[in-house]
């Protein structure tokens, strides 16, 4: 058995280094390859080492097996597939090889010159360094092309994002390889150019670099410090919290004075740092479920100074030109569990954010104001994209890229997607269109429910829903045709996306594929659901569909004209095909009808069980109503009735069952 990843067979991977994070590397390979009959080895020249890493391992995937993470026959997959051993001849006929060992270049040298006496010409070589330049690590080995850094975030098994940093002689095709592999196999990555410390590690290093300072200051204690860093920059534990869970002191104190050399003055190690490296103590840190108060003054003053920072740190990243911002402002939120920083600028408002970064130069005399922030000064605000947009062989890629809420779509998204399309639509080199998701999980999770739930009023809820439809009508009736490849789960507005583009395919055998839940959470679907799913599928089995918010499978999605055809293969590149086929005429798929369809007369009665009954008239009025009109008016009757739901008591009770218990708890509807 094997994994096949475009042109590559991949049946095994060595992860060298068993210390803190290459066991949780190789982990997460396990359990995305596990399946497919990958070896995963570490390897490691400790036996102590080896243990404690198998041990720990072991502890994660039945920790996972009791948490229902994993069932048990992917949970014994796991574990057969890690092979934990001393012997680098386990090397020999692999197709990565990821290095994790100490951040020391000797070392990694070392380690590279032997595994390339191991592997054949097509083995691509990766270093987990949090530092390191690509050129540096890998300056003996002789086939340069293949190889580069792979930046991991703790920890590593779970944490989603990876920097992925070429050198100056690695291929570029086998970085493109690379994005996509990791996006396959469940990771967010991002390309990061050649730069000491690479992208995120500055911004976090100098967020603890601002703390220490603050400690050295007197202007509070660690655990007022991590507070008041938790509270200004939205982090999910502060930074004196973080350095002790990662055994981060020595790391970031190395890092801090290599980066004042080689990327910015600014950068130092902290006295304090230095003693606590020396002494091995913990920062003095809060204990779980302690709170920490802190007076208004002493406060006011830290937020200042570590927003100032963080909006400093990340503008100056920028200014090095080694990341994309919309790739930066994802990635950090993600890998540091910290608020997007250009967004957070953006919704501080950018004359605040430009004067707190100008007051923390001003008292930093040797940190550089970041040229860009001018830039974003002069134009209001910080231009960021959930869209990527690529081309492929004449077609239009558009990627609808929101990981962190699997690809949710809210009136912004919505509006990018619409500009995309207006910059192609004259475009004659550009024949067609694809939209997709990022990822494997979800096409489109569904709509925004803060969004909804900010809704106040029937008029908001029709202006919302009518927005919404606006732009899947512009989709609908775009002058070329526009594929939906259905990447993953397509719940909601994801599912109403996708049935206002020309067609639909799927990944195949995905147990669930779509769904229009809104009846769960106490209110109908607004942006075309309860109009075009009866138009394509009949009228009868999306009553069925839309009144019980049942899943509908991949397969069943085919058999029922949902979607054109299920894919085993590349979903992109047949999408891409797909789309070129139906330009040019080759290939003919049913478009939506325009006007009123036939039904079989009455609604049919269906138990709906916890549901609300109240709800369940809305939507059989917007669905059988609607099919006796015209699409247009039946949409909006729909916006119409949306609105109405906002009337409800349970339209509040669903959406606040939903936020406090989750997508699983049944709400208690009282069907008024």
């Amino acid at each position: 058995m094997a994994y096949n990843f475009k042109d590559r067979e991949i049946t095994k991977i060595s992860v060298i280094g068993a210390g803190q994070i290459g066991p949780d590397i190789a982990l997460h390979f396990a359990k995305s390859l596990s399946p497919f009959g990958v070896v995963i080895n570490v390897i490691d020249i400790s036996p102590e080492a080896l243990e404690k890493a198998k041990a720990k391992a072991h502890k994660k995937i039945q920790k996972g097996l009791e948490s229902g993470a994993f069932k048990p026959e992917l949970a014994e997959k796991i574990k057969n597939a890690l092979v934990f051993s001393a012997d680098y001849e386990n090397v020999r006929g692999s197709q990565i090889v990821v290095e994790a060992a100490t951040e020391d270049e000797n070392i990694k040298d070392k380690i590279f010159r032997q595994v390339e006496s191991l592997t054949d010409d097509k083995c691509i070589y990766l270093s987990n360094s949090s530092h390191m330049q690509p050129e540096v690590i890998f300056r003996n080995i002789k086939n340069k092309s293949r190889s580069l850094v792979a930046h991991y975030f703790f920890p590593a098994e779970i944490n989603l994002v990876v920097e992925l940093v070429p050198g100056k002689e690695t291929d570029a095709d086998l970085v493109n390889l690379l994005l996509g592999f990791y996006e396959a196999i469940g990771k967010v990555p991002i390309k990061v150019k050649s730069s000491y410390g690479y992208a995120i590690d500055p911004v976090f290093e100098g967020i603890c670099q601002t703390a220490i300072m603050c400690l050295e200051k007197g202007w509070g204690t660690e655990k007022e410090i991590d507070t008041a860093a938790v509270k200004s920059l939205g982090l999910g534990i502060g930074p004196f919290t973080a350095l002790n869970l990662t055994g981060g002191n020595p790391i970031t104190a190395h890092g801090l004075d290599e980066l004042g050399k080689l990327v910015m003055p600014w950068f130092k190690t902290p006295n304090i740092l230095h003693e606590k490296n020396k002494s091995k103590e913990l920062w003095n840190t809060a204990q779980r479920g302690e709170k920490v108060e802190l007076s208004p003054e002493k406060e006011e003053k830290l937020v200042k100074e570590f927003q100032g920072a963080f909006f400093a740190l990340t503008s100056f990243i920028l200014d090095l030109d080694i990341v994309d911002i919309n790739d930066f402002n994802m990635a950090c939120e993600m890998s540091l569990v910290i608020r997007a920083p250009f967004s957070f600028m953006n919704k501080v408002g950018i004359d605040k954010s430009y004067g707190l970064v100008k007051d923390f130069c001003a008292t930093h005399p040797t940190f550089t104001f970041p040229k860009i922030l001018d830039k974003a000064k002069a134009a209001g605000v910080w231009k960021l994209q959930d869209i990527i947009a690529t081309k492929l062989d004449g077609v239009c890629v558009l990627t609808i890229r929101r990981p962190k809420v699997l690809n949710a779509l809210n009136l912004e998204v919505l509006g990018q997607i619409k500009n995309e399309l207006e910059n192609v639509k004259n475009d004659d080199s550009v024949k067609a269109v694809v939209i997709t998701g990022f990822g494997t999980k979800a096409f489109v999770s569904g709509a925004d429910l803060n969004m909804l739930a900010s809704l106040k009023t029937p008029e908001e809820g029709y202006n919302n829903s009518h927005t919404f439809q606006s732009v899947l009508n512009y989709v609908e009736s775009f002058a070329k045709p526009v594929v939906c490849a259905m990447n993953g789960f397509a719940f909601g507005g994801g599912n109403e996306l996708a049935m206002s583009c020309t067609a639909r395919i799927c990944k195949k055998g995905l147990p669930v594929l779509v769904c229009q839940p809104e009846v769960n959470l106490g209110f109908i679907p607004g942006a075309g659901g309860t109009q075009r799913l009866p138009r394509i599928v009949g009228v009868e089995k999306a009553a069925e569909i839309l009144r019980t918010a049942r899943n509908v499978s991949a397969k069943e999605a085919a058999e029922i004209g949902l979607v054109y055809k299920e894919v085993e293969g590349d979903l992109v590149d047949e999408a891409v095909k797909f789309a070129k086929q139906i330009a040019s005429g080759d290939v003919k798929v049913k478009t939506i009808p325009q006007d009123a369809i036939s039904t079989n007369g009455n609604p049919i009665q269906l138990e709906i069980g916890h549901l609300s009954k109240k709800i369940d008239e809305i939507i059989v009025k917007a669905i059988y109503e609607g099919s006796h009109l015209s699409l247009k008016d039946g949409l909006e009757l729909e916006s119409r009735m949306f609105g109405e739901c906002l009337l409800t008591e349970d339209m509040k009770i669903g959406l606040e069952n939903f936020k406090s218990n989750g997508p699983k708890a049944k709400a208690n509807f009282i069907h008024k």
